[in-house]
């Protein structure tokens, strides 16, 4: 079965920055599509983030784009996410997840989680 390790997260000052990481096991990791979706206390689930198995093209959700970046190193098994410009609205556990597809559908972000998550944290 699917099993993600998420790390990276930590309390950090706005515009500040964070790097998450995702080592994915249980899986042909570099036939998915990945992505990072957010859970805040009271809010609904966001997706973040996504990016082909190809490592190329990507989704970002309008509130982080420009200031977050997906990556993957299908070698690694290894998903990052680079987050710039920390706002306290980012503030939320971070996962990391699969989706059913070499594309970014919608699974990545609806299903799960498969890990812990990562927290973050920022502040004002």
């Amino acid at each position: 079965r699917v099993q993600v390790v998420e790390s990276g997260g930590g309390l950090v000052q706005a515009g500040g920055s964070l790097r998450l990481s995702c080592t994915a096991s249980g899986l042909r990791f570099n036939d998915y599509a990945m992505g990072w979706f957010r859970q805040a206390p009271g809010k609904e689930r966001e997706g973040v983030s996504c990016i082909y198995r190809n490592g190329v093209s990507t989704y970002y959700a309008e509130s982080v784009k420009g200031r977050f970046t997906i990556s993957r190193d299908n070698a690694k098994n290894t998903l990052y996410l680079q987050m710039n410009s920390l706002k306290p609205e980012d503030t939320a556990m971070y996962y990391c997840a699969p989706d059913d597809y070499f594309y970014c559908s919608v699974s990545w972000w609806k299903q799960g989680p498969y890990g812990q998550g990562t927290q973050v944290t920022v502040s004002s």
